[in-house]
């Protein structure tokens, strides 16, 4: 146990699973979110928690919040499918179910997670203090600086604050983020009992990717909200979709477009491929559809530790392609609990845990990227051999991991 104060700047997942942690280790830890109430962050989506994230979880979460994500979530068991802009199979993916929770896949409603996440955290979370600034004190302690004029002393200070983050901004003015040159638009088709019969069940049993001759591609994955998993943005259930390519093959202007203009946009692209696809664009509600750029953190070399850390997307924030930028703030959250709960100095605690994160979190974000350029591959031959890989790894097993990876 330590007996340092640690500020965390940010109420996402990655900040409060930490706060979690170091609250169940008796460490004193504040949060510092800008969101004015619990309620402002309603993103209503659901989110895959592998068995990284949920063994992070385990561990940071008191027993009784760690049930009550079990009850929660569902078991991502579903098959993930890799189609063709026809729907003809490539391969279909099974995530087997064990016994082990630990070694399961999980699917939650992030809202439902965040609200977990709070649970218990009353007087550790402090809302709408949007923060701007640190200095540095003579004693070595650490000043936070807020947009209401108002102060904060902390002797540790972890970035939690997301792609844009303040912290890092200042503390690692050399690490950037960039932007990828790959544009997606997102939009929801709503799921009742009379549009699911309008499109094949394999576009709401799970997710799948789309992958068409070159350029381009499609992810889709249903959101469904059943009583155990009450999170959502009063949207309803619904399948998501997100139709991705380079800024060059894509119409200019795209910025500028509201979301009816962006769905006719998007059918147009996809005028050609299977009915069904087409519907899940054509069918979604104008204001359910919004562009969203792909940025990239840039991995940096080692930097030497402080009382200052950081975690999630503050340090290494990834395209969505893999989606593991959630469990990999997690990961980061738990490892940084194992570090300032030894009772050794946190400068030294922090260096071992950077040094770990750098080499995982790094590696995470160039998977991602890969996996990204491979998403809008502009080269008929590349996406050929993709295609071709993945049909012979449908039928083989034991090539699917490297096929994937």
């Amino acid at each position: 146990m330590t007996n340092s104060r640690v500020a965390i700047i940010g109420g996402g997942l990655g900040g409060l699973c930490l706060a979690q942690g170091l609250r169940r280790a008796g460490v004193e830890v504040t949060v510092y979110e800008r969101d004015r109430t619990p309620g402002d962050r309603l993103q209503g989506y659901r989110i895959h928690i592998d068995p990284t994230g949920a063994r992070a979880l385990n561990e940071c979460l008191p027993p009784e919040l760690w049930e009550t994500f079990l009850a929660s979530a569902s078991g991502s068991g579903r098959d993930f499918g890799f189609l063709t802009e026809r729907m003809n199979p490539l391969m279909v993916m099974e995530t087997p179910r064990g016994p082990d929770p630990l070694d399961n896949h999980h699917s939650i409603s992030r809202v439902t997670l965040r609200e977990l996440l709070l649970t218990g955290l009353s007087d550790v979370v402090r809302f709408d203090r949007t923060y701007e600034r640190y200095t540095r004190e003579p004693d070595g302690t650490v000043t936070l600086h807020f947009a209401d004029g108002t102060t904060e002393n902390a002797d540790v200070v972890v970035a939690a604050d997301g792609g844009n983050s303040r912290v890092r901004k200042q503390y690692l003015p050399h690490a950037r983020r960039i932007d990828t040159g790959i544009l997606t638009v997102a939009g929801r088709f709503p799921l009742t009992g009379e549009t699911r019969a309008q499109v094949a069940p394999r576009l709401w049993r799970g997710p799948n990717m789309i992958i068409p001759p070159r350029g381009c591609g499609m992810f889709t994955a249903p959101q469904e909200f059943g009583q155990r998993d009450a999170g959502g943005d009063g949207a309803g259930d619904y399948v998501m979709w997100v139709f991705g390519a380079s800024a060059g093959r894509l119409p200019t202007g795209l910025s500028g477009m509201n979301g009816q203009e962006l769905r006719d946009t998007v059918a147009g692209l996809v005028a050609t491929w299977h009915p069904d696809l087409r519907r899940l664009v054509t069918a979604s509600a104008p204001e359910s559809v919004s562009l969203l750029p792909i940025r990239t953190a840039v991995p940096v070399d080692p930097w030497p530790a402080t009382n200052i850390t950081l975690l999630g997307d503050a340090v290494h924030s990834m395209t969505p392609m893999r989606g593991i930028g959630a469990n990999a703030a997690l990961r980061d959250a738990c490892l940084l609990t194992r570090a300032l709960r030894g009772g050794t100095d946190p400068v030294t605690a922090i260096a071992g845990y950077e040094t770990e994160m750098r080499e995982y979190g790094f590696a995470a974000v160039r998977r991602s990227l890969r996996a990204a350029r491979q998403f809008v591959d502009d080269s008929r031959l590349a996406r050929v051999a993709f295609r071709g890989a993945l049909r012979l790894a449908g039928r083989m097993p034991s090539l699917r991991r490297k096929a994937l990876s």
